[in-house]
């Protein structure tokens, strides 16, 4: 079971890998719909920020929350509001640019990191 430190909003693309493996956390991906498409970890539940307010109920408020994004931005704003409501919510440094930037897979295969 994978730990996170609540005193920090960030996590490391590593603790995210194995939060996703042994099921210790929620990842949650807020990029938009066209950069989803063209790549994204396998395991991650897709909310674009902008629909994250309305699907705030139907993330489990029992489980730790991962959020990421491109870089981190967006992943960080909703890992802060999420936290001022009550949530163990987290960033995933670096987004998806770290995570394959460290040869982690992505899905499709031929995926890649969209620009927005």
């Amino acid at each position: 079971m994978t730990e996170f430190d609540d005193a920090s909003l960030d996590v490391t693309t590593q603790q995210a890998a194995e939060a996703l493996a042994d099921g210790s956390a929620q990842l949650i991906d807020v990029r938009e719909q066209h950069e989803w498409d063209a790549g994204h970890i396998e395991g991650a539940r897709h909310i674009p920020l902008g629909r994250l307010q309305a699907e705030a109920a139907t993330i489990d408020p029992d489980q730790p929350i991962l959020f990421q994004c491109k870089t981190g931005g967006r992943s960080t704003m909703a890992a802060q509001a999420f936290r001022a409501s009550g949530f163990r919510a987290f960033n995933v440094v670096g987004g998806l640019e770290q995570w394959v930037a460290e040869d982690r897979p992505i899905t499709p295969e031929d995926g890649h990191v969209a620009q927005h």
